[in-house]
């Protein structure tokens, strides 16, 4: 199988089209396949042209661990040049920012899960640059949890946030670029768009079929395999359950102090099979996280084994695991209390799955038709839309 071609990769058979000075918004994944920072390569192209860069959440070099921890702006000293951060004071470019940019390239490498900041970021960018009649060039890269398989409720626009901010569901099967499509044909951001395409890139790709090097994105998606781990357990960050950050395996794990992990593993399988969950073992494991939740005292949980990622359904373990663990640690589980990603009063829980209806499905020992039936709101409507913007 040949190696996919990212939209850095073809950018020079591009740059004619991109006449005047250029911005630059990456991060630590934005790397050609030997390797080598879409900085070097976009300055190899366009020189001097080349006038400021900017950062997601994380910052440039995905060093910022947690969430809510802004990054400052700075000057880069090698490359000579500002970088502004998307995560800071604002979350959207200021006028100042783009000021003296004809065009923005925007590469960020997303995860497939709509919780994942960076296509918001991207959005505030293709908004900012509307208003100033700035171009924006999205140079497209896989989803790293391939783009067939969608699953998730559709986010309802009462829990709109920074984790979430148009109806998508929480595993979208959409491109980088697909998400700036749609965003243009159907949220209503007018701006100048050009998607470069990727080449060699096909829906039923897991992200190893690409060929291409797996570099984090953020500090705690080190693997591939935690991309797909992430659809599950990034939904207990609105939980006093640990999401593993603080580990090894952050977001392959959860856990807390009060989980009797042995005498409940043959509860939750039983409940996996009886719901048709399948493709992935839950291992019973310990950890001491070193920052975050529980720093420093043992928790007891699991570890979600892969075994099958086309069987593999992480929303729905996800949603079952946790319901499962609200009634097991009774009093000692609690929902995270705002604020959480810039919002002040909607519980975290709530703005993470998009909708107050799976927490209070928790809450009343819902059945598991229940949450399929939640699941299907919306649905239609979004595949309709997706379907007129998929490019691959």
């Amino acid at each position: 199988m040949r190696r996919v071609r990212t939209g850095l990769n073809q950018l020079k058979d591009f740059a004619h089209m991109i006449k005047g000075n250029v911005g630059y918004l990456c991060h630590a994944a934005s790397i050609d396949h030997d390797y080598s920072h879409g900085i070097e390569k976009v300055k190899a192209i366009f020189g001097s042209r080349l006038k400021k860069l900017y950062s997601p959440q994380h910052g440039i070099f995905a060093d910022v661990q947690d969430n809510m921890i802004e990054s400052n702006h700075f000057h880069h000293d090698f490359y000579d040049l500002p970088v502004y951060s998307l995560y800071s004071e604002t979350r959207k470019p200021t006028s100042e920012m783009l000021e003296g940019i004809d065009h923005i390239i925007i590469d960020l490498q997303d995860v497939g899960t709509r919780v994942y900041t960076y296509i918001y970021t991207m959005i505030y960018m293709m908004e900012a640059c509307s208003e100033m009649g700035i171009q924006v060039v999205v140079l497209d890269r896989p989803n790293p949890v391939g783009g067939k398989r969608v699953a998730g409720n559709i986010l309802d626009p009462k829990f709109r946030s920074f984790v979430g901010r148009y109806p998508l569901p929480m595993r979208h099967g959409l491109t980088v670029g697909e998400i700036a499509l749609m965003a243009k044909m159907h949220w209503g951001v007018e701006c100048d768009l050009k998607v470069i395409k990727m080449k060699g890139w096909n829906r039923s790709q897991n992200f190893w079929d690409t060929k291409l090097p797996w570099i984090l994105p953020s500090p705690n998606l080190a693997n591939v395999e935690t991309a797909y781990t992430f659809v599950a357990t990034v939904l207990f960050e609105g939980t006093n359950v640990s999401e593993g950050r603080g580990s090894t395996k952050s977001l392959e794990i959860v856990g807390h102090p009060k989980i009797k992990h042995l005498e409940l593993v043959n509860e939750l399988n039983q409940e996996f099979q009886n719901d048709g969950l399948k493709g992935f073992v839950l291992r019973p494991l310990s950890f001491q996280p070193t920052f975050q939740k529980h720093t420093g005292v043992t928790c007891h949980g699991y570890q979600i084994h892969v075994t099958d990622y086309k069987e593999f359904k992480p929303w729905f373990v996800g949603q079952v695991l946790m319901q499962k663990l609200y009634y097991h640690l009774g009093d000692e589980f609690s929902w995270k209390l705002p604020p959480y990603e810039y919002e002040e009063e909607l519980l975290p829980i709530d703005i993470i799955n998009g909708t107050d209806k799976i927490r209070k499905w928790i809450e009343s020992d819902g059945s598991y038709g229940e949450l399929l039936a939640i699941e299907k709101e919306g649905m239609n409507e979004y595949l309709i839309n997706r379907k007129e913007i998929m490019i691959y």
